[in-house]
């Protein structure tokens, strides 16, 4: 995600530092170039880049693109570096801006929600495999002259972008999104081919549902997003309504050139560990703290968990322990 608005702004002429873990990337990045590639565009893009220890200097903007595991860490090595009149933007899956808030503060964290589909290749390689939603907001609804200047940089990348005074609606509903992307990862199988089963529609129905009774105990609107309608998961939704949208998420994943999740490549072929407990396990902590039971949103995390340790395999076997309190 990072590497591909770097890549586009870095393009449109905008002074761009890129900061990553991985050294060879880095170089790649400043030598030869940022290669982005699949569908959507083709470019080579070279781009200023440094490891953590070569990073100097204050940053008004730092947008923040890590895994939500390493949030806490990041943003602890990070925030000396952001001015005092500066900002953190969280383009990240979940509810990190809660921990960058705690961190440097709310008034020093703006919230983005991002749809769109990227991969890692290697160095100097990131696979931009669809467009999809961007939408940007203060995390206390207010439009700022900042919020305006990010929108206007966010727009660069995704003419489309979205600036919203209801970032909280938007990151939940990923949720829901993002709920069912892990449960995905449980088999081989494509997301597309995971959401056009039938026999699987069961854990859809229950981990969306957990996600907006989550959210609506929390006082949260949830809003869709490329066709997806989170509302279409609540309990109280009709069958009808909650298939219509199980079936427009396999019809839009099956239009994209990234066709697993990020959770499955971190679990299939980069075999890491995933960032579940901060953007899954975190659901059920906050719906503990308002009374709602998560049976299904807990077990997907036991078995990401037992894959990630080696207990469990990726197959049809793992995702139907899931799918046998689900139904």
């Amino acid at each position: 995600m990072g590497g591909t608005l770097g890549a586009y702004w870095a393009r449109a002429g905008y002074d761009v530092l890129l900061v990553d873990i991985v050294a060879e990337h880095v170089e790649a990045c400043r030598t030869t170039g940022l290669h982005i590639e699949g569908p959507v565009e083709t470019f080579t893009q070279s781009i200023s880049a440094a490891t953590p220890d070569e990073l100097t200097g204050e940053f008004k903007r730092i947008a923040l693109a890590v895994k939500a595991h390493h949030t806490t860490s990041v943003m602890a090595a990070l925030k000396p570096h952001l001015a005092e009149d500066g900002f953190v933007l969280s383009v990240q899956n979940g509810l990190n801006e809660m921990e960058i808030s705690q961190q440097v503060g709310e008034a020093r964290t703006m919230g983005a929600f991002v749809n769109f589909g990227a991969d890692w290749l290697g160095p100097g390689r990131v696979l931009f495999g669809n467009r999809g939603s961007v939408v940007v907001g203060e995390l206390d609804g207010a439009v700022r002259e900042r919020t305006q200047e990010m929108y206007e940089l966010l727009t660069v990348f995704e003419p489309n972008t979205i600036l919203t005074d209801n970032i909280w609606g938007y990151l939940w509903g990923k949720l829901a999104y993002g709920a069912m992307l892990f449960a995905t990862a449980l088999n081989m199988d494509s997301m597309a081919d995971n959401f056009a089963d039938p026999d699987r529609y069961p854990v859809w129905r229950q981990l969306g549902g957990e996600v907006m009774t989550t959210a609506a105990a929390r006082g949260v609107t949830t809003v869709g997003f490329d066709g997806f309608e989170p509302a279409s998961f609540q309990f109280s939704s009709s069958e009808t309504e909650t298939r219509k949208s199980v079936a427009d998420l396999a019809d839009f994943n099956r239009g994209s050139a990234k066709t697993h999740s990020g959770i499955w490549r971190d679990l299939a072929v980069r075999k890491r560990r995933t960032e579940v407990d901060r953007q899954i396990g975190i659901i059920a902590e906050l719906a503990s703290e308002a009374g709602v039971e998560t049976p299904a949103i807990n077990r997907l995390v036991e078995l990401v968990h037992d894959v990630e340790e080696g207990r469990r395999t990726q197959s049809p076997e793992t995702f139907n322990e899931l799918l046998s309190i689900c139904r």
